[in-house]
């Protein structure tokens, strides 16, 4: 019996041995969210980056993490979340109505895991491709009874003491008087929303961060060498970053979400006491509002670009890193499948899109404003939607008349021409809209480093936050 004993005191001390990577209390945490990005938007994206490297093994990195899992997304008062409501429940694990930011529904502010970690001396980032204010940022460093509300929430990140931001909208952080034509970093006017004159980003520099504001700030940030900067203020746009599909052929001065993402990281990893890191992807929720399938696939890449940062980090640390990667929703009811091919999807269709739905086709320099021979010549040469069929054509003119009568299209009434050329682009690809907004579909969750197997199951939004923060020892 002895040998056995032997073999068997070994067996369990070299178990032992491994648990540091899987159990324990992490140093370093990523917590990055991809805004409306469920099971559907997650597995197309991967598809498409097969085709696109003819690859048939090629994964998103998201996918590959050993610990996965799902969660449900209602808010307290409605079933299909917001993402206020969704932010809330995802950075200080309780309910609250939609549009509500880190507060209960009656208005008592809740702490977030943000302000935990800095109660424990950790450091702390935000980083997003929304503008800073928006819903999920705000959530993690602002209290507000509406989303809408994003002046205010721009004072409460002053105060927020998180060392390291990065994203858009810096309209609400400079004085209603400001103006700076063609400033911004994708050339559009900087001006401020505020009715104040509060100039926050002073505020800022008064407070010790460097700031990157706009075009000049964006070009000094791809070359900064953040190992020197303790705390960093930057917002890039006016307001929310560009699509990536258009960063990557319009606006290449725009840092990635990755390289924000290594940025953060070299400013925050200096402080002994470790960091929490939260990066949101937050133009996934754009792209499938407008139910743009290449809007949605380069978002996502781009966003699984920035977990591989987070994961170079966890290689050098793997026993004091934690990595989690959440949706805070489901938008557009993505279905991959109909019946006009049967059992195949086409990602070859899609490999010729350089533009969005959202900000050229709706809303940009390609909207449809009359010009019907122009804007058939823009969806052939830029969206990809070249050789149309009669079929094709027919609802294009028919969309068109539509838009010269001022109708619209879906919950938040966009453009017909534009919506119904992201619809026949999807169609090519086979693929389906149920919905122009958020859906009550379940969200896939993956994790990996110490203790992400406390992740893993069937759970509900709020139980990540409360598990991380059990997992911390933070006092939320």
């Amino acid at each position: 019996m002895q040998p056995l004993k032997k073999t068997l005191g070994l067996v369990l001390a070299l178990m032992l041995l491994s648990l540091p990577a899987f159990a324990g209390q992490p140093k370093y945490v990523f917590y990055l969210i991809g805004d409306g990005l469920g099971a559907s938007q997650r597995q197309f994206s991967e598809f498409f980056i097969r085709e696109k490297q003819q690859n048939p093994a090629q994964e998103l990195l998201m996918n590959t993490f050993e610990v996965a899992g799902i969660n449900t997304t209602y808010a307290a008062n409605t079933l299909i979340t917001d993402s206020a409501a969704a932010g809330t429940a995802l950075a200080s694990g309780i309910k609250t109505n939609k549009g509500v930011i880190g507060m209960t529904p009656d208005g008592k502010k809740v702490k977030t895991l943000i302000e935990a970690a800095e109660a424990k001396g950790m450091a702390t980032g935000i980083i997003t491709t929304t503008r800073l204010t928006h819903a999920t940022p705000a959530a993690f460093a602002a209290h507000n009874m509406s989303r809408n509300n994003e002046n205010e929430i721009a004072e409460d990140f002053v105060t927020s003491d998180v060392d390291f931001f990065a994203g858009g909208g810096i309209r609400h952080f400079i004085p209603q008087a400001r103006k700076i034509e063609n400033g911004d970093a994708v050339g559009k006017t900087i001006k401020s929303k505020r009715k104040d004159d509060k100039d926050l980003v002073a505020d800022f520099e008064a407070k010790g961060y460097q700031t990157f504001i706009g075009m000049p700030g964006a070009k000094g940030f791809v070359s900064q060498d953040f190992s020197k900067l303790d705390k960093v203020f930057a917002a890039f746009t006016y307001t929310h970053l560009p699509y990536e599909i258009e960063r990557i052929n319009k606006y290449n001065d725009v840092p990635s979400l990755a390289k924000m993402t290594r940025a953060g990281i070299e400013v925050l990893k200096k402080d002994n006491d470790g960091f929490f890191l939260m990066v949101e992807a937050g133009r996934i929720d754009h792209a499938a509002h407008a139910n743009d399938p290449t809007g949605v696939i380069y978002d996502t890449i781009a966003f699984d670009q920035a977990i591989k940062e987070a994961y170079e980090f966890y290689k050098q640390h793997p026993e004091e890193t934690l990595i989690i990667v959440v949706g805070d929703h489901e938008t557009g009811g993505m279905g991959l499948g109909m019946d006009s091919m049967g059992y195949k999807l086409d990602l070859k269709s899609l490999m010729a899109t350089r533009i969005s739905v959202e900000d050229t086709l709706s809303y940009g320099s390609g909207q449809y404003k009359g010009d019907k021979e122009g804007y058939l010549s823009l969806l052939s040469e830029e969206f990809g939607l070249a050789n149309l069929s009669n079929a094709e054509a027919a609802r294009l003119q028919k969309a068109m008349a539509d838009a010269d009568a001022g109708k619209t299209m879906g919950y938040y009434k966009v453009n017909p021409a534009a919506l119904t050329a992201a619809h026949i682009l999807s169609e090519r690809a086979n693929i389906n809209w149920t919905t122009t907004i958020h859906t009550a579909t379940m969200i896939p969750m993956s994790a990996t480093g110490v203790s992400a197997q406390r992740f893993s199951g069937f759970k509900d939004n709020t139980e990540i936050a409360q598990t991380m923060a059990e997992l911390l020892q933070f006092n939320l």
